[in-house]
This record gives C-alpha cells, sequence and structure tokens, in this order.
C-alpha cells in the first residue's frame, strides 16, 4: 500500500489532545538495533487504549524514578537494564519533547499483539527503561502500513518524523509543550 498524503490540521482539533502517563517497558528490542530508531514502549491501558491504529505526533515528558537498577529479561531472552531513568540529563528530563507515536501490529514483523512505541526526537545517550512517560498526542500522521523492505520502513519513519518536527513548530501546537 503506498503512502497517504498527511493532511495537518492548522489546530489541535478533536479528539485530540489525547493524555498518556505510563512507565517505559521491555519492547522487541528493535526500534535501535535493527531500525537505528529508538523507541519508549508503553501501556496501551495508560490512556492510549481509545487510538486507532496509526501513527500519531505530539509532546512527551520524561521523569525518574526512584528505583534501584536492575535486570530484566525480554520475551526474546535477552537482558535489559531498568535503570529507571537515572541516567538521563538534566535536559532530558522534565520538559518537552517532541514525540512520533506508532500504535498498532508492525505488520513488518509480524506481531500478534498490538503495541503503543515512543519515538522521543531527541539523541539520548543511555536507556532508560522504567522512566515514568507522560504525553499529548495532538494529531494523526497516517494509518500503520506494511512494508516489503526494511529500508522503506526506516524512509517512512524519518518522513513521520520530519512531519511531526514540522508541525510541533507551529504555533497552535507549541503552546501544547506546557501541558504536557
Amino acid at each position: 500500500m503506498p503512502r497517504p498524503e498527511t493532511v495537518v490540521p492548522d489546530q489541535v482539533a478533536a479528539p485530540y489532545p489525547v493524555a498518556f502517563d505510563s512507565s517505559i517497558v521491555c519492547g522487541f528490542g528493535r526500534g535501535s538495533s535493527e531500525l537505528g530508531i529508538p523507541t519508549a514502549n508503553v501501556n496501551l491501558n495508560d490512556g492510549l487504549n481509545q487510538l486507532d491504529v496509526g501513527i500519531y505526533y505530539g509532546w512527551c515528558r520524561l521523569t525518574k524514578v526512584d528505583h534501584p537498577e536492575c535486570q530484566v529479561k525480554r520475551d526474546d531472552g535477552n537482558t535489559v537494564s531498568f535503570n529507571y531513568g537515572n541516567d538521563l540529563a538534566a535536559d532530558e528530563v522534565d520538559q518537552a519533547l517532541p514525540m512520533v507515536m506508532s500504535i498498532g501490529y508492525n505488520p513488518y514483523y509480524n506481531n500478534q499483539e498490538k503495541t503503543a512505541e515512543v519515538h522521543i526526537i531527541h539523541k539520548f545517550p543511555h536507556n532508560f527503561y522504567g522512566a515514568r512517560i507522560q504525553g499529548l498526542v495532538l494529531g494523526y500522521i497516517r494509518p500503520e502500513l506494511d512494508y516489503t523492505t526494511k529500508e522503506a520502513l526506516i524512509k517512512d519513519i524519518n518522513t513521520d518524523i520530519t512531519i511531526a518536527q514540522e508541525v510541533l513548530a507551529r504555533e497552535p501546537y507549541l503552546e501544547y509543550r506546557t501541558s504536557v
């Protein structure tokens, strides 16, 4: 299926904004390692279950959690370090950061379970599993698509990121930075 044209309203319109608040949980480990586009996986039942499958944009904020670091075994058998955001720098915590979010089944990977994955548009030097993420979804970019190649998937994700950056730079969307 070809990528549909993205039409973004001039301002936030119903049913948005949609708020969510979740811990960052283990995903499949593909965002960073396979795609070069890290994602923070969040629980769908934390405000996001009302959204249809697709790609969205908005603002989010990370918060450290006072919890000792621990190791958690992912479903694929790999172990990841849950540091609860304690390695986040001062400019990465408690402030609004732009995001793109995928809600769906990732048909390229044939997922059986619906997931929510947030790509925070910022370069992080460390993971932050276990940290809290609060967000405001402000709009919809496109439906979830199937891809025949990983390169096509990466190209579309990067297009989504560019669209989100351009939209969130508009005044009506900038105003929501202080609400997250």
